[in-house]
């Protein structure tokens, strides 16, 4: 295995006397570096839409989202997975990360799970994976085992496979059935992938999670609709969304937010259209919860 080959373990010719710097210039070269980064992710997009399109397919048919990765692309995969839930309202089951080494993983390095092929699979056999699932394999190489490993397995099971990777012609790009290779180059400190790398995976997971749920109907103009009303600051963000959305007064959005037992979706559709409480969840049930088709079509009528 040479390591010198990939871009992202070469040395950055910007920051050979880092050492050398004041802590101000030192900080200087991590934000020059940063802020190419975006940049790095534009050849992908085309990509990054596919992986998208394929996901809510996924979730119309009742598959999953599954990230899958080893230590900082692991840890990645697993922080957008569990913000789902509380923004999107989706059951935890739907997007789900996957990393090496299991929970204990997300807080302490255990490198050589990366290398563990077999245990990529047996992570992923667990989760009873079929052909309705979407597995997107995030690596800075290219080349995990513990990533290469589960993706195989995925296609046994005639799942769709993406990887998100930071270095060309990797071989987790070549078995990927969609490749997001995002070309982030050496980094400040050689081979700390975490920095550019992580900041770059981190970008596409964002576009991949928000596009999905937008696409599936989980946001009503700009608005998190799905929001869980689960604690203080949260319910006053239910209540600003529906006000936002439907032009009520706060009052007559806390009373909805009430009626609906912290349904933001429902709410709003109860307050748009001036139906009854549960003729609300019935109308949004009749279009799966996509509350903007849902309104249109009742006033429609």
């Amino acid at each position: 295995m040479d390591l010198t080959k990939l871009a992202t373990e070469r040395r950055n010719p910007d920051t050979l006397t880092i050492d050398e710097l004041t802590t101000l210039e030192v900080i200087q070269k991590i934000h020059e570096a940063d802020l190419g980064v975006a940049s790095c992710i534009t050849p992908v997009l085309k990509e990054i839409s596919s992986v998208v399109e394929k996901v809510v397919t996924a979730f119309e048919n009742h598959g999953r989202l599954i990230y899958i990765g080893a230590g900082t692309s692991g840890r990645l995969g697993v922080l957008d997975a569990s913000e789902c839930p509380p923004t999107y309202g989706t059951d935890p089951n739907l997007v789900v990360g996957v990393i090496a080494g299991g929970e204990y993983a997300l807080q302490h390095a255990i490198e050589g799970a990366e290398d563990d092929a077999e245990l990529g699979q047996s992570n992923l056999k667990t989760l009873n994976l079929s052909e309705k699932d979407v597995v997107v394999a995030i690596a800075a190489s290219g080349r995990t085992p513990y990533c290469l490993g589960a993706m195989k397995y995925a296609k046994t099971k005639g799942a769709l496979t993406a990887a998100l990777v930071c270095s060309s012609d990797s071989p987790m790009e070549k078995l990927a059935d969609i490749s997001i290779p995002v070309i982030t180059g050496p980094e400040v400190v050689t081979g700390s992938t975490r920095m550019k790398a992580g900041t770059a995976q981190k970008l596409v997971l964002n576009m991949i999670s928000t596009g999905s749920m937008v696409r599936w109907g989980k946001v009503y103009s700009n608005l998190m609709v799905d929001v869980q009303p689960t604690n203080e600051k949260l319910v006053q963000r239910a209540k600003n969304i529906i006000i936002e959305a439907s032009g009520a007064t706060e009052e007559e959005a806390e009373s909805a937010l009430q009626e609906q037992e912290g349904n933001t979706k429902a709410a709003i559709f109860q307050l748009v259209t001036g139906v009854a409480p549960h003729e609300a969840k019935l109308q949004l049930d009749q279009h799966n919860g996509k509350l903007k088709e849902a309104i249109r079509k009742f006033t429609q009528k």
